[in-house]
């Protein structure tokens, strides 16, 4: 059965966040799973990971790690040292996400997040994003820990931008633990084909799924035609995460890096955050029969 959750950062306009609480938020919303920043894993020690993994498991929430690496640790970089560094750090990742009981990294693994389109060679830097993934996968593969590479939008990356591209990089890395995640939000800006087609083809390529309307507002404040979409995830038979990526706030480091320049949550407070969130999780689970 697909599992509803949403990104951390719903919340707030800064990265640095209180895992814990959120958990509680989490679960008072009525979610099944919490996206973590899976870099902070590392800035996190032994008890503090484990009293994440306590707190999750007895509130009954799954967690998945979502990245977005630094420019330093950007495996399609030219410098060699770099891609190294950022073999690593991936790999590092990984070793933090297994004490937390967490099997999945998502997003653009295979770039440095935002991307500042200094160096545009597409086919240079797939090449070598490929060849550092190869290593990513093999520790993945060790771990049990899937990686669901996300396809994003022109305007964040020009390595991979559609379902597509996205089945042409795994089948280069070539490892059963690199798959793909697909984003409602850049399918609907990128794609050719309506959102249920593009799932349909995808199958079994798709380990997770980010949603929201196409202003990156929570499902149900758009014109998103979720039936649709949930149909299409049933005919796949996908039973993974679905997970909201709703950015509302504007300000902190959120607002300039996902651009959110006005007010899109309707200056509401934290109480009314939570209403519209538990809201969206019921508009999932009615499209979603989850």
């Amino acid at each position: 059965m697909m599992k509803i959750g949403t990104h951390f950062a719903y919340w707030n306009n800064t990265w640095a966040v209180d895992y814990i609480e959120l958990c509680h938020r989490a679960k008072k919303c009525g979610l099944d799973v919490l996206e973590v920043g899976a870099d902070h894993l590392l800035n996190l020690s032994d008890a503090q990971l484990e009293e994440l993994r306590v707190t999750a498991k007895e509130l009954g929430l799954e967690i998945s790690a979502n990245l977005g690496p630094p420019k330093n640790k950007d495996i399609s970089d030219k410098d060699p040292a770099i891609r190294a560094d950022g073999v690593k750090f991936l790999c590092d990742i990984m070793d933090q996400m297994v004490k937390i009981d967490c099997n999945i990294l998502i997003g653009a693994c295979y770039n440095h997040w935002p991307y500042d389109f200094v160096d545009i060679d597409k086919e240079a830097l797939l090449d070598r994003a490929v060849e550092c993934m190869k290593q990513v996968g093999d520790h993945a593969d060790k771990l049990g820990i899937t990686i669901a590479l996300e396809i994003l939008n022109r305007f964040e990356s020009c390595m991979i931008n559609t379902l597509d591209e996205g089945i042409a990089f795994c089948e280069r890395v070539g490892k059963n633990s690199v798959k793909l995640l697909l984003d409602t939000f850049h399918m609907n800006i990128e794609e050719v084909e309506d959102i249920p087609t593009v799932l349909r083809r995808a199958g079994d390529w798709v380990k997770h799924v980010h949603v929201g309307e196409a202003n990156r507002m929570l499902p149900g404040q758009g014109h998103m035609d979720w039936a649709a979409i949930g149909q299409a995830l049933r005919d796949i038979n996908y039973d993974g995460k679905v997970v909201m990526e709703p950015f509302l706030l504007t300000g902190g480091e959120v607002g300039p890096a996902i651009k959110v320049w006005r007010d899109l949550s309707g200056n509401a407070d934290a109480e009314k955050m939570d209403e519209m969130m538990a809201k969206a999780v019921c508009v999932l689970r009615s499209n979603l029969n989850a």
